[in-house]
């Protein structure tokens, strides 16, 4: 397999580690980025953006990041609380009032960003179409009861984090929730990442496709399970209603709407150069970036159902939990993207890591092709 881009001498074997990646037959493409003390010391990439195998993966090809798109959102919002616009801990409904109903009256911003307020799913069954209808699914998520009561607990929030911190992004920035974040982050860095992806840009996305074969850790398989035998559970409404939750991925409408738990595209430079922002204080202030990373919400995930520990709108590490270190330091923080794409940061070594893939694992937390290229750059670094 012919790997493309640069690297440092030092990290030949994290370069040797990626292109082991393609040992396996089923991995189409992927990219690599990484910086040390904002010097980017790899940026590799290879293999196929398309489906059939007939298309290179390009140095700006961008793919579907999924949930590393969270972390971006929650950046946002955390400058707009630096700028007054929002508060952490006063309650949602004062900026939007119909979010009150059904006892949300007293959650917070906070409980939002740090998955505690009991909606990670909408228990009535939506139509497909409405995935793609911001007012729809904002006004269902007003009128929602939450599932347990806020701040007692935590359960991620694969999809609904998006509208529900997008909605609040939208009434306090004033623009779309893809926009606000593009123009707070995108722009002044100079990264190819976007919240809504303009048509033009279309013919870069690679082509995101489920590798076969492979079932996955516990976590994986336990959640799985409950999708595929209890349809009305937390887990299965989370995931799955939207019915087409699941399947819109390589879609021009999903990649049109600005939906910033799931639907950024960006590609691995752009992953780290977003964490060598935040570890140089480009994005946020000292204080605001220890309230990002530091521990609100720890133990057993309501919608995940395995152990999670999270910041605000970032996930923090566990280095005990093998689906849960990111395979760096115990201080790092950041966010996997379903099936396999990461971006995190190791405050301890100045690391900023990027990894992007097309080719989807099943894994509900970290995908071990990360963690192990992570292990080499740790391993490089002594």
């Amino acid at each position: 397999m012919l790997i493309q881009g640069y690297f440092d001498l030092r990290f030949e074997a994290v370069k040797d580690a990626f292109a082991g990646l393609f040992d396996n037959s089923q991995e189409r493409g992927a990219a690599l980025c990484v910086q040390i003390a904002g010097e980017t010391v790899l940026d590799l990439w290879a293999g196929s953006a398309d489906k059939d195998g007939s298309e290179a993966w390009q140095s700006d090809t961008l793919v579907n990041l999924f949930s590393c798109t969270k972390t971006f959102a929650s950046v946002a919002a955390l400058q707009l609380v630096a700028e007054g616009k929002l508060e952490l801990d006063a309650p949602v409904a004062r900026l939007w009032p119909e979010f009150a109903a059904a006892g949300k009256e007293r959650i917070t911003l906070r409980h939002l960003l740090s998955h505690r307020a009991g909606l990670p799913a909408l228990r009535e069954l939506l139509p497909a179409e409405a995935l793609y209808d911001w007012q729809a699914m904002t006004q269902a998520l007003a009128a929602e009861q939450p599932w347990w009561e806020p701040g007692e607990a935590h359960g991620y929030a694969p999809m609904t984090y998006g509208w529900l911190v997008g909605e609040m992004l939208r009434r306090a920035d004033g623009r779309g929730p893809g926009e606000s974040i593009v123009a707070r982050i995108s722009k002044p860095l100079g990264l190819d990442m976007h919240v809504g992806l303009a048509e033009a840009e279309f013919s870069r996305v690679a082509h995101v496709s489920r590798g076969k074969g492979n079932m996955g850790d516990a976590a994986a398989q336990r959640l799985l399970r409950v999708m595929m035998s209890e349809p009305t559970a937390l887990s299965t409404r989370a995931f799955a209603n939207p019915p087409s939750i699941m399947t819109s991925t390589n879609k021009p409408e999903w990649r049109r709407m600005q939906q910033p738990a799931a639907n950024g595209h960006g590609n691995a430079r752009a992953l780290a150069g977003f964490y060598a922002a935040l570890l140089d204080g480009q994005l946020l202030e000292a204080e605001l970036l220890n309230e990002l990373t530091r521990e609100h919400s720890v133990g057993e995930d309501k919608t995940l159902l395995t152990r999670t520990r999270f910041g605000l709108g970032c996930m923090l590490d566990q280095p005990d939990v093998a689906n849960a270190t990111y395979g760096a330091g115990p201080k790092a923080f950041g966010h996997p993207g379903a099936g396999g794409s990461i971006g995190f940061a190791d405050p301890e070594r100045e690391l900023a890591f990027g990894f992007v893939t097309n080719t989807l694992g099943p894994y509900v937390l970290m995908d071990p092709r990360a963690q192990r290229l992570a292990q080499a750059v740790k391993e490089c670094l002594g």
